[in-house]
């Protein structure tokens, strides 16, 4: 039976269309859409378990996969067949993640799956745009409990007008690029880079891709009526105990109250709420506890919660005692680590992290391969949050999907002050060794003074800080450089990075509906001040990169040769670059340039004299005499009819000086004249038209011996094959009789 198609199309208003199709593929799920934007075509779908888990969250999975068939394409290296998700989807999981989970009931914990496959590829679609939008459509054609429709787009700002969902070419161009998820009403989350635009600037950019949302959220009401919105399912929702509630409140809220007023340390804070909760236990018997006990804990962190923000909102104090504008103390220290090529440390607070930074030739770049997008970073950052900074002991299970998304936002925050012509390859690792709050932020600050310290001609230093709010409505206050309790109790977790001119990076959480674009701006321009503020604590430990690299890093130049020089360069079977790499302990890397047509050389070594000889070698191939000009030579061999000679300004390039040219006087010997290793000037005349070959003359730069006589040129006669004196120039008389053949 042909299936009903159902679809709805979405206008971007110029020319361009995004259409949202159900009801041909995927129909055992419990919802499933195809979202189509030119050639390109995602797949989204939603199942749900009809019964709920044993934990007390929501255990929501979402994954985005990109096919390599979808571009055309094979999957790279020996395994042929897509493996475990590349960075880049494991964003674009992150970005729909984050804006789905807090909209499905607190009390809804059935296993739940989102699944996003990009079917088919379009050059000029950037699919990862259009995730979110084929998430919640699939959403929204299930019985799930789910409040309203969600979507996403990306908005960039080319030549100062805003464009959504641009293409790759149009985002190369682009200050501004920022993703943007959010429902009819309300803005959710924000992630993107900029090119140091303003807070003002930020804002009309989320005005502008909210509206675009506007019409997607519609478009998803839509289709949903169109093929017949189904009845939202009944569940078991989590057991209530309005007396337990008001209880727990009683015992607890005071308490809690007075101790976050304290301001005391991170432990100490954490162990007097665990002794009061146990207290608030010990209340109860061990029937009640077995069989209330989720419900005791649940009342208890509740009460908590409520303290701790009505401390914020009333007292303007925080758990750790300071003020809502206030930035924790703040030390830092560069180079140290000895053997690295840069290192520091940052500490604010109880979040400290360890950067280094390693400098490498372009074969050191990270290759990326993905059915969207080849090509390589030259620059890049690796993010590692161990247990131990928690103060936990928990199993290792590779790069976490948290680890990959703070690392893209430190990367992302730090790339644009690298400058475009760095000749190095160069990697970030950070390893954060405390976290209490923000480590990715810290994790921007500690990589800024590691690029100065290794000598990486930063444009300009760069810092960050994480936002909170926390808000019952009517009153609100902006948290600056909130701690891990405060991102968990508050309604925002908003990290901004920046230069002093302006905003490189960000990334922005929301929990709360309808916070208004004048909140948003206050937290903006709040984030700047405590932005600059730690600024000036990095530029006080470093405030310029090293004009050097370290002596024990690499020193990097880059030549440029013609393309016909690479093969002479390499030698055959690579003998000439291999033999020059062992001789000097340089790294030679050479690439070809499409656009110029130009070979790159890459050398990297940590001996001046190394690179000299390389650098020698590379000029030595590219030495070309020119005609009429006198050159220094050494003589290198000799020969019965002349000497050897090298050029000493390019060694190897060797030419024939012929006995001939040694003197104007007549020569027996080469060695009358010059012998092994002496050094003296010749003039170049080029490729001799009947020998074809080089000639340069020592005769032709000294005087002429006072009388001295010439003798004239043999010439060729052009009818006979004589010479002007009536010689056979082919050997003989011509009228000898020929011998006789055998």
């Amino acid at each position: 039976m042909i299936p009903k198609v159902h679809t709805q199309i979405i206008d971007l208003g110029d020319g361009r269309t995004i259409s949202i199709e159900t009801g041909k593929l995927a129909k055992q799920a419990h919802g499933s859409v195809v979202v189509r934007m030119g050639d390109a075509m995602l797949l989204g779908t939603v199942v749900s378990n009809y019964r709920q888990s044993d934990v007390d969250f929501l255990p929501l999975t979402v994954d985005y996969r990109e096919k390599f068939a979808a571009a055309g394409k094979y999957p790279g290296g020996f395994f042929k067949r897509e493996a475990r998700p590349s960075d880049n989807e494991v964003l674009t999981m992150r970005l729909v993640d984050r804006v789905l989970r807090p909209l499905f009931p607190k009390d809804y914990h059935a296993e739940t799956q989102v699944m996003i496959q990009l079917m088919s590829h379009d050059d000029n679609v950037m699919p990862d745009a259009l995730a979110g939008l084929a998430a919640s459509a699939a959403i929204q054609l299930s019985d799930l409990p789910f409040e309203t429709p969600i979507s996403e787009a990306r908005v960039a700002r080319v030549n100062g007008e805003f464009i959504i969902n641009p293409n790759r070419t149009q985002l190369a161009e682009a200050d501004i690029d920022m993703m943007v998820g959010a429902s009819a009403d309300s803005v959710m989350m924000v992630e993107g880079e900029m090119d140091e635009c303003s807070e003002e600037e930020m804002a009309e950019a989320i005005k502008f891709a909210h509206e675009a949302i506007k019409i997607q959220c519609a478009a998803q009401v839509a289709l949903a009526e169109s093929f017949g919105k189904k009845e939202t399912r009944e569940y078991e929702g989590a057991a209530t105990d309005e007396a337990l509630e008001k209880a727990a409140h009683d015992f607890s809220y005071q308490k809690v109250y007075d101790i976050a007023k304290a301001g005391s340390a991170k432990h100490e804070r954490s162990a007097a709420f665990a002794e009061i909760k146990e207290a608030f236990k010990a209340t109860f018997s061990e029937e009640e506890l077995a069989e209330k006990g989720a419900l005791i804990s649940k009342y208890y962190s509740k009460a908590e919660k409520s303290a701790i923000r009505n401390l914020t909102l009333e007292e303007g104090l925080r758990l750790d005692g300071r003020k809502t504008n206030e930035i924790r103390p703040i030390w830092s220290e560069v180079d140290y680590l000895p053997s690295t090529h840069g290192s520091s440390i940052f500490t604010r607070g109880e979040t400290q992290a360890l950067a280094t930074v390693t400098l490498g030739t372009s074969r050191d770049a990270n290759i990326i391969d993905s059915p969207t997008n080849e090509g390589e970073e030259r620059f890049y950052l690796h993010y590692n949050f161990p247990p131990f900074c928690t103060g936990e002991a928990r199993p290792l299970r590779g790069t976490s999907r948290r680890e990959v998304g703070h690392g893209n936002l430190a990367q992302r925050a730090l790339k644009g002050m690298v400058p475009a012509d760095c000749p190095y390859t160069v990697r970030i690792v950070s390893e954060v060794l405390e976290s209490n709050g923000s480590s990715s932020m810290a994790t921007v600050c500690a990589g800024t003074m590691a690029l100065m310290d290794a000598g990486v001609q930063m444009t300009k230093p760069v810092s960050g800080i994480a936002m909170g709010l926390i808000s019952d409505g009517d009153r609100y206050a902006v948290l600056s450089d909130i701690l891990g309790d405060e991102d968990h109790l508050g309604d925002m977790d908003f990290k901004v990075t920046g230069t002093a001119d302006g905003i490189t990076a960000c990334q922005m959480d929301i929990k709360v509906k309808g916070l208004s674009y004048e909140i948003l701006v206050n937290a903006l321009k709040q984030a700047r001040d405590g932005r600059l503020h730690i600024l000036g604590k990095i530029t006080e430990t470093i405030s310029a990169p090293n004009a050097e690299v370290k002596s024990h890093a690499p020193k990097m130049i880059s030549r440029r040769i013609p393309n016909e020089f690479i093969g002479a360069l390499i030698g055959p079977g690579g003998k000439v670059i291999q033999e020059m790499q062992k001789e000097t302990g340089c790294t030679i890397v050479i690439n070809e340039d499409p656009v110029t047509e130009e070979g790159i050389v890459e050398i990297l070594g940590t001996n001046q004299d190394g690179i000299d000889t390389v650098l020698a070698k590379i000029d030595s191939l590219l030495f070309k005499p020119q005609v009429g000009s006198v050159y220094e030579v050494k003589v290198i061999k000799m020969l019965d009819f002349g000497a050897v000679v090298e050029y000493t300004e390019a060694p190897g390039n060797e030419v024939l000086l012929h006995i001939s040219e040694l003197a104007w006087e007549r020569t027996d010997n080469v060695t009358d004249v010059v012998n092994m290793g002496d050094v003296f000037d010749v003039k170049y005349f080029g490729k001799d038209p009947r020998t074809r070959k080089e000639k340069v003359s020592r005769k032709a730069i000294l005087p002429k011996p006072e009388g001295f006589k010439e003798r004239p040129p043999r010439d060729r006669d052009d009818r006979g094959g004589r010479d002007n004196r009536g010689r056979d120039n082919r050997g003989g008389d011509r009228d000898r009789k020929p011998r006789p053949r055998d």
